[in-house]
């Protein structure tokens, strides 16, 4: 199998990107996280109601085997002989596309910030359980503003930033670990509760996703703080943002979710914008700003994209250094 150069591979990267950008995600039949899901439903349904605790433990090595040997099927494909370089970095890029979703991230957010434009809150109150784990019957308009911001800024790390840094740091095999790190991700998301009847089942697969998001979770706050700079810089018009106030919210909040993660983007987030984020009962983060407004939905959303630009920027250039140092 021929190893594929550092041009390589940051060149894949940014055609991954440009894939998310133009074409958003895949159809479900031919999505490989979507495989990734239908194999944990697989093993989620044939739970035992005994030992659920080993049997997650052994549901998610299998789940993260089917993952891995899957990018390396890819790049096993992309490397053999006669297989046109464009075609390799096409197949690569496709497939490393479906770890990070950019568009998918901040869609959702559009059209719930245009339902609580039109003050159509009981559809905004059916949408956004999909997005965040809270009882959304009684929450205000504030509420479900705030709701929304804390998940784009959330799922920013779990979503774009940690598949991508895992592709970046294991380089050759980068597909790899990107894969690996979309099926703990996924096992999380699917089993991943503190509430039966997953509690056992998918306690090993929540810690390691907290785990593997612990470092991209503080990268992600000097990424909101260049998006913050750039933002403030570049847009007069939908009120100020502050890179000084997103470190310092960071460093002040980013402990006082019940994730060890999560805090970190979502406080970052909140002292860019200078809003108030709150889940009530749970934690309050940014609690001397004033309450978030629809309209910090549009600021959040140009906020994350600039971040996820300078995200997949920064991994491409780091691929690149690093081919260049090693191969001078």
């Amino acid at each position: 199998m021929i190893v594929p150069d550092s041009g390589h591979l940051a060149l894949v990267l940014l055609l991954a990107a440009a894939i998310d950008i133009f074409f958003g995600e895949p159809p479900a039949a031919v999505h490989p996280v979507v495989w990734i899901g239908k194999l944990i439903n697989v093993f989620k349904n044939a739970a035992p109601q005994t030992h659920r605790k080993a049997y997650g433990v052994a549901m998610a090595l299998c789940c993260v085997f089917f993952a891995a040997l899957l990018g390396y099927s890819v790049l096993y494909i992309a490397a053999l002989p006669g297989i046109p370089r464009v075609l390799a970095l096409l197949l690569e890029a496709y497939f490393l596309k479906a770890t990070f979703a950019v568009n998918c991230l901040l869609s959702p957010a559009r059209e719930i910030y245009g339902h609580l434009e039109a003050n159509r809150l009981d559809k905004v109150r059916e949408l956004l359980p999909i997005y965040v784990s809270r009882n959304t019957s009684k929450l205000t308009r504030i509420q479900m503003s705030s709701a929304v911001i804390e998940s784009v800024s959330e799922n920013y790390v779990d979503g774009i930033l940690s598949p991508i840094f895992y592709y970046t740091l294991f380089g050759e095999f980068g597909l790899v670990a990107a894969y690996a790190f979309k099926a703990i991700s996924t096992l999380d998301s699917m089993v991943g509760y503190k509430t039966e009847p997953y509690r056992e089942l998918g306690y090993f697969s929540a810690k390691s996703d907290d785990v593997l998001n612990w470092i991209p979770a503080r990268i992600s706050v000097i990424f909101i703080l260049a998006a913050a700079f750039t933002v403030s810089l570049l847009s007069k018009k939908q009120g100020k943002t502050s890179p000084f106030n997103s470190i310092k919210s960071a460093l002040e909040d980013g402990m006082k979710t019940p994730s060890p993660n999560s805090g970190y983007p979502m406080a970052a987030t909140a002292g860019a914008l200078g809003v108030k984020l709150e889940k009530p009962g749970t934690y309050i983060l940014g609690a001397l700003y004033p309450p978030t407004e629809v309209k910090d939905i549009k600021r959040v959303s140009q906020l994350i994209a600039v971040a996820s630009g300078f995200s997949l920027a920064a991994c491409a250039a780091v691929i690149q250094l690093a081919g260049t140092h090693l191969h001078p």
